[in-house]
C-alpha cells in the first residue's frame, strides 16, 4: 500500500472537520482515561454482545464519558482496588438518550429475542417494561452512573458475580441469596468500595451505581459517545 503525504491546506482542511479531533464534550463532561488512564473499558452497547444483539444508537466508539465529578471519585475507587490487586472494568457510563430510545424501540418488537437465553431467559420481553428493565429514561444519561465490575489484576479476568452484567432476572438483586460465598464476597468488595466512594447502587444490578449529589439530577443529554 502506498501513502501519500497530504498537502497542508489537505491537514487544514481535515482539521477544521475535525476529523483529528475528539467532540468537545458539555461543560462538566470529561472522557474518563483523561483522569484515569489505566481504567479497563468495555462499552457493551458499542459490541453486539448486549441484551439486544446489536450495536446500540448513539455508541460510535469504546470511549467512556461520564461527568468531571463521577469520573473523579471512580478515580478514587480504582486506587484503592489497586492496592488490593484489582481493577475495574466498565460497561457502560454517560448513555446518550437515543440509545434509550433505541432500548424502548427494540423492546417493542416482540419477536427480536435474538439474545434472550442469555440475558433474559426467564422474563417474557412483552414484560420488560412492567418489571423495569426498560424504560423511557435512563439515569445514565444524566452522566453520573456507571456500570461496572472488578477484574483480577493479575489475570485480567472478572472476578465471578454470579450473574452476567446486565442479566435480567433475580440473580442479579445485590442480596441475592441463591449464588455461592465466593460470588457474594466478590459482590461485597465492589459494593463497599463504591458505597464509600459516595456512589449508590441500585438494589436490583449488582453493577450499576450513580454518584451521590450528581451535578445534572434533572437533565437527559442526547450528544454522541464519539
Amino acid at each position: 500500500m502506498k501513502y501519500k503525504i497530504l498537502g497542508p491546506l489537505i491537514v487544514v482542511s481535515l482539521l477544521c472537520f475535525g476529523f483529528y479531533q475528539k467532540q468537545e464534550l458539555p461543560e462538566g463532561f470529561v472522557y474518563v482515561k483523561s483522569i484515569i488512564p489505566d481504567l479497563n473499558v468495555e462499552l457493551k452497547y458499542y459490541t453486539t454482545n448486549n441484551f439486544v444483539g446489536d450495536t446500540i444508537d448513539g455508541y460510535n466508539s469504546n470511549k467512556l464519558i461520564l461527568t468531571k465529578a463521577a469520573a473523579e471519585k471512580l478515580k478514587l475507587v480504582q486506587d484503592e482496588l489497586q492496592e488490593q490487586n484489582l481493577c475495574l472494568l466498565v460497561h457502560d457510563g454517560y448513555r446518550p438518550q437515543r440509545a434509550v430510545n433505541h432500548f424502548v424501540r427494540w423492546a417493542r418488537v416482540l419477536n427480536d429475542t435474538v439474545n434472550k437465553s442469555v440475558f433474559y431467559p426467564n422474563v417474557q420481553k412483552r414484560n420488560l417494561f412492567k418489571a423495569g428493565y426498560i424504560a423511557s429514561k435512563s439515569g445514565h444519561s444524566r452522566g453520573s452512573t456507571i456500570d461496572l465490575t472488578v477484574i483480577d489484576g493479575n489475570t485480567g479476568k472478572p472476578l465471578d458475580m454470579g450473574s452476567p452484567f446486565d442479566f435480567f432476572g433475580e440473580q442479579s438483586w445485590v442480596d441475592y441469596d441463591g449464588i455461592s460465598e465466593v460470588q457474594k464476597k466478590n459482590r461485597q468488595i465492589l459494593q463497599r468500595v463504591m458505597l464509600k466512594h459516595n456512589f449508590r447502587n441500585y438494589p436490583k444490578e449488582w453493577w450499576h451505581f450513580t454518584l451521590r449529589w450528581e451535578p445534572f439530577p434533572k437533565t437527559y443529554f442526547d450528544f454522541e459517545v464519539e
